[in-house]
């Protein structure tokens, strides 16, 4: 598995935000941070919120550095509490004058272990930061994009985790699959004021969530897992948000786009991925794979 060398170095800008106002949460790092760049990059003037303030501190100086110090600005936001949201909204309005993007980001690897191990403040914990997140973002978000009365674009980072069984521990993967279904419901309820509700569901991603140093430490915390060669990257998510947030997806909305590498493309996994074909009488033969390991957590 090779690692591409993104690092949001995003060439040139092209405007495809150009005048818009977007709120990151958890933008102080990894996926957020990517988006962060890309988002100034495009032309939009960006609220970077995260409970972080030291990384935060660091996005802000990239930021600065790379020319966008006067469109960029840090909240220090608990995604689970409403107040905070409330607060985080605000500051886009006071600060830029409007809110046209809302990337619900952020989040936690949750409560690890079995179910019937899983304390209820663990499991309450994860589904506060991984869904009521998500919820409060949307009430607000949402109500400040209606006020305002041009539309906008909302975008919850979901994951692969909440499309099936076995791809994630149970509450995070739970909390995932609530995301989607809210994303779907929101969609419904917001379009006629023009905005538009999707998710984003990432496979493998390096990210800080993940504790991978290398790619050899990605390789071996994929384990053959996904089809694609390449190691998931912070920009790979922070794209698709573009697209999300931007014209562009103009009639997308209530939709779960997954940015994984074929991780679910691959199936269950019953036959190698690779070179499969019937033989006479109806059996399989297969040539030039090897045997895939079973499924793990993923993000």
């Amino acid at each position: 598995m090779t690692k591409r060398d993104t690092n949001s170095t995003h060439a040139g800008r092209k405007g495809r935000l150009e005048g818009q106002v977007a709120i990151i949460t958890g933008g102080a790092s990894g996926m957020g941070r990517a988006a962060t760049l890309i988002f100034l990059d495009e032309g939009a003037r960006v609220v970077v919120a995260d409970l972080n303030t030291i990384t935060g501190a660091e996005t802000i100086a990239l930021a600065t550095e790379r020319g966008h110090g006067d469109a960029v600005c840090f909240q220090r936001t608990d995604v689970s509490q409403e107040a905070d949201i409330e607060a985080m909204v605000a500051c886009a309005l006071d600060r830029f004058g409007r809110l046209d993007c809302l990337f619900n980001n952020a989040g936690l690897g949750g409560a690890l272990g079995p179910i019937v191990d899983t304390t209820m403040e663990d499991w309450d914990r994860t589904q506060h930061m991984m869904l009521r997140s998500v919820f409060l973002g949307i009430k607000h978000g949402g109500r400040a994009m209606l006020k305002q009365g041009s539309g906008g674009s909302i975008i919850n980072t979901a994951s692969v985790a909440g499309l099936g069984g076995g791809g994630g521990m149970p509450a995070y993967s739970a909390a995932k699959a609530g995301v989607i279904n809210l994303t779907q419901n929101a969609a419904l309820e917001l379009a006629p004021g023009h905005i538009r509700v999707n998710a984003i569901a990432p496979g493998f991603v390096q990210t800080p969530l993940i504790h991978a140093k290398s790619k050899e430490d990605m390789a071996r915390f994929v384990g053959g897992r996904q089809p694609w060669p390449d190691t998931g990257m912070p920009d790979d998510i922070a794209y698709a948000a573009l697209y999300l947030a931007s014209k562009e997806s103009s009639f997308v909305t209530g939709e779960t786009i997954r940015v994984d590498g074929g991780l679910l493309a691959a199936g269950p996994g019953l036959f190698p991925n690779r070179a499969i074909h019937a033989t006479p009488g109806g059996s399989f033969a297969m040539s030039g794979a090897k045997e895939r390991p079973g499924k793990d957590s993923v993000r």
